[in-house]
């Protein structure tokens, strides 16, 4: 499982996920200086996206030996963590308080996208070079075969 580098980047996005549970993604100052932190768990928008861009990164993370679901699997997973992005960019251009700060975790779910990224690619590349084997395969056993066919007839 770990021999190849796609769970090696499905292993790290899922880490970087499970990490929005307790990171804070913005900071907002007070008017007397007093600092409220706000967390991926305190909207509950934040909080259905994140559990859904984990589970869909451990599903993928899991169906090692299924390239084909996987891969598919690693799409999905991207494509919500660009949702995820999509709304923490919505509440930083469109909706925040005035003395509004986010912090460095904001760009997680983006992080997170292009590690499945690079994941797709490589498990596309991997069954490429397992397809190709297996016709190369397919295609010494076809020639091994036509010559016994020949050998017998004589």
């Amino acid at each position: 499982m770990w021999q190849r580098i796609q769970t090696l980047y499905l292993g790290l996005a899922a880490v970087l996920t499970l990490s929005l549970f307790w990171v804070n993604v913005a900071r907002i100052l007070g008017p007397e200086g007093e600092v409220e932190l706000v967390g991926f768990c305190d909207k509950s928008l934040y909080l259905y996206l994140v559990i859904a861009c984990l589970a869909a990164n451990l599903a993928a993370f899991s169906t090692y030996r299924l390239r084909i679901l996987q891969l598919r699997l690693a799409v999905v997973s991207a494509l919500l963590y660009l949702g995820l992005q999509g709304v923490v960019a919505y509440d930083f251009f469109f909706n925040r308080p005035q003395q509004m700060v986010f912090l460095l975790p904001a760009v997680f779910p983006l992080v997170c996208a292009i590690l499945d990224a690079l994941a797709v690619r490589n498990i596309f590349l991997d069954e490429a070079m397992v397809r190709s084997s297996y016709r190369l395969r397919q295609g010494a056993r076809r020639r091994r075969n036509e010559r016994r066919k020949e050998q017998r007839k004589r």
